[in-house]
């Protein structure tokens, strides 16, 4: 069994459909997937800021159970919890929405497993996954790889935060996120919910950047990130192309391994939109 955790508006759902059918094209094994999806309302920020729908949440039920019918997936609104430990923080506007924030309370909810995979949703599985969720991490609170700009600009361990795998029976034994929530309200950081992680750590395993390579596509590639990205042509500047931007995807990165991942979401996309 492999539990998956996505967090977001409703306007991640291109994300979490593309993200989660390269997890089920690419695991080859008979595992079931539990899929928790955290999402909230802070429409008082932004009028886009609303909760991932039922109805698209209805549509993704579909779809896991057309792989195996034991799969699930649980929405979970954290609104109320957002609002008593976050409303009004020092990192409630920053360059980044608040609802990467939400992961921070990935120990509250009684229904969470005692280990998950918290993937963001802009990254997709290039190969199975199981190599990455059964790595061993009794001892850790979590694992992530490292930033790939982050460990030669600012440490060599900097951590990108967008893959984690979650020891989540022993965070609520440090008391890990309880701490990084309390960090996050109180001092702004350029990267909130990274940043407090980070500072609230008691111990931590490093992973190998192929499951969460977040520039290049390597043959051992497990997890491609499509983080923002600088090229250096024609001039230096950075781009934010994500894999439902599929045509330009395609264009900029060639990327034909994902090809039927892409053909199944645009076939998706298209029934959700006309309500089938």
């Amino acid at each position: 069994m492999m539990n998956i955790l996505f967090c977001g508006n409703h306007k991640v759902f291109d994300g979490i459909l593309t993200c989660t059918l390269s997890i089920l094209k690419r695991t080859q094994s008979k595992n079931i997937f539990n899929f928790y999806i955290f999402t909230m309302d802070v429409s008082y920020l932004n009028k886009d800021f609303t909760s991932i729908t039922d109805k698209q949440i209805a549509f993704l039920e579909k779809i896991i159970k057309s792989y195996n019918n034991e799969n699930t997936i649980i929405k979970i609104d954290i609104t109320d919890l957002y609002e008593k430990e976050l409303k009004n923080s020092k990192n409630e506007n920053t360059s980044y929405s608040p609802y990467c924030m939400l992961r921070l309370f990935a120990d509250i909810p009684q229904v969470m497993p005692d280990k998950l995979l918290y993937l963001d949703t802009d990254t997709l599985a290039n190969k199975d996954i199981t190599s990455l969720y059964e790595i061993n991490i009794d001892d850790y609170e979590y694992a992530v790889a490292r930033d790939h700009y982050g460990k030669i600009l600012v440490y060599p361990n900097f951590m990108n935060s967008g893959v984690m795998l979650m020891n989540i029976k022993k965070i609520r034994q440090t008391g890990l996120l309880q701490k990084a929530r309390k960090i996050a309200y109180e001092k702004k950081y350029l990267f909130p919910d990274q940043t407090a992680i980070k500072k609230s750590t008691t111990k931590r395993k490093m992973l190998s950047q192929r499951f969460n390579d977040q520039k290049f596509l390597y043959k051992n590639t497990v997890i491609r990130h499509f983080s923002k990205r600088l090229f250096w042509t024609p001039w230096p500047h950075t781009e934010n192309i994500k894999q439902w931007h599929w045509a330009k995807m395609m264009a900029k990165f060639k990327y034909t391994c994902f090809q039927d991942i892409l053909e199944d979401y645009i076939y998706y996309k298209r029934k959700f939109e006309l309500g089938e």
